[in-house]
């Protein structure tokens, strides 16, 4: 990688602004590039580097601006170059070139709904695994720096909370560990809609299921209901706010790294 591109990349991450990082990881026969050669895509289409230029490049861009718009992700992208496609991104013959796309510059966020004693919990545990963690609640006392110094505390009416916190994106992680149902409740209400990669719900399934009729009886979809991970957590037998914890963020890191949930649940419930 071009030591411009190394130190670009260390200035987004310390700037929080996000971008594409594109590099060449496979090549064979006649490419424009060789393996290692990098790419910046900034929003709106900027570019810094190369990977090649031409019709490849342009089509680099194109899947960059794509994972730019859903907030996340990685992809490899591979493409076989024809003879006259070739000619024009300046190889010899066709080849074929695999390049890794990731967003880059922009910390997963943790947003928590519940400062009490598993909010927190969670919140210093998720501090611990990397997430950028936002912890709200309308009571003071509960949501202040002092009480929980991992990341921000928003302390609000919850109707007021995106004016404070901003906008979700496709790399917010939600989990909702209010002081009672009837609040849970409001949360995933005023959650629908919202991109997210995971929300989850703590709660007993007799607290759930009353959650689920509160809601729908409001007019919430089912789609967004069933969206919501419930009970939060995998199957450990957690029992304190640390262990119940562990399971919360154990589940959300499965997600966000794609990990088979069916079969660790399957494994984990025997």
């Amino acid at each position: 990688m071009d030591i411009g591109i190394s130190r670009r990349l260390a200035k987004l991450y310390e700037e929080g602004k996000e971008a594409v990082l594109c590099m060449v990881v496979e090549e064979s026969g006649s490419t424009p590039r060789s393996m290692g050669s990098s790419m910046i895509v900034f929003p709106g289409g900027k570019i810094e580097g190369t990977v090649g230029g031409g019709i490849t490049e342009h089509r680099v861009i194109q899947k960059s601006l794509e994972l730019l718009g859903r907030g996340a992700g990685s992809m490899l992208y591979r493409e076989t170059l024809s003879a006259t496609e070739a000619a024009l991104d300046g190889a010899a013959c066709g080849g074929s070139m695999g390049i890794y796309l990731e967003v880059i510059g922009r910390k997963r966020e943790l947003v928590i709904f519940g400062a009490g004693h598993v909010g927190k919990a969670i919140a210093r545990l998720g501090d611990m695994t990397g997430f950028a963690v936002t912890v709200w609640d309308e009571r003071a006392e509960f949501a202040n720096e002092e009480n929980i110094p991992w990341g921000r505390t928003v302390c609000c009416p919850l109707e007021h909370f995106f004016d404070r916190f901003g906008a979700f994106h496709g790399d917010t992680y939600a989990i909702i560990v209010t002081r009672g149902h009837a609040l849970d409740a409001d949360v995933v209400k005023l959650l629908e809609g919202k991109p997210a990669a995971y929300m989850g719900m703590i709660g007993s399934r007799r607290k759930i299921s009353f959650v689920r009729e509160r809601l729908l009886e409001q007019g919430v979809s089912v789609g967004h209901i069933y969206r919501i991970y419930q009970p939060v957590g995998l199957p450990i037998r957690a029992e304190t706010p640390e262990e119940i914890a562990v399971s919360a963020v154990a589940e959300i890191i499965a997600v966000a790294r794609g990990a088979d949930l069916p079969a660790l649940r399957s494994s984990l419930a025997q």
